[in-house]
């Protein structure tokens, strides 16, 4: 995937609402318009990297990218877990993330306890892959530093001279 690493940014959306009450696993959804204008390369599937939630501290992430098979959705979506425990909802909030490496496709699952343990299993390799050099010297990346405040949020499709910033390295 050349397109990795992969900087985006956006509001946080409510999503489904299955991540916290369901699977114990909250995520911040992005909008359509940060969705839609992924590069082709980036496909489907499990990915992790590093997030920020306005101009907060960085943390460890994994995102699903898709339909998630399970639920048979019917919109794409970009579903990120933070792997930090936040004292509240960052709804409207922005998320600031880079997308540095893919660590499988998407599946479905013969029940929710299944998909559980799989997320789980992702999360445990983000951890771990987030460790070795390469990654880990983007957690500091100066992308993080430069995140716009709600009012100011951008769209890909905005004009700006932060256009390179938004969607791409």
């Amino acid at each position: 995937m050349k397109s990795l690493p992969y900087f985006c940014r956006g509001e946080v959306i409510r999503g489904f609402g299955r991540g916290s009450k369901e699977l114990g696993i909250p995520t911040a959804n992005f909008p359509d318009s940060v969705v839609d204008n992924l590069p082709a390369d980036i496909g489907t599937g499990i990915y992790y990297g590093w997030a920020c939630v306005g101009n907060g501290d960085v943390y460890k992430m994994v995102m699903s990218i898709g339909w998630n098979p399970y639920y048979k959705n019917i919109k794409k979506s970009m579903e990120t877990h933070v792997i930090h425990t936040f004292k509240e909802d960052f709804y409207g909030e922005i998320l600031s993330v880079v997308m540095v490496g893919y660590i499988r496709p998407e599946r479905s699952y013969s029940s929710l306890e299944a998909l559980i343990a799989a997320i789980n299993n992702d999360i445990e390799e983000a951890k771990a892959q987030l460790e070795l050099p390469e990654p880990l010297k983007l957690r500091d990346d100066n992308f993080f530093t430069s995140a716009p405040s709600p009012s100011a949020a951008l769209t890909p499709s905005s004009p700006s001279t932060s256009q390179t910033i938004l969607n791409g390295h």
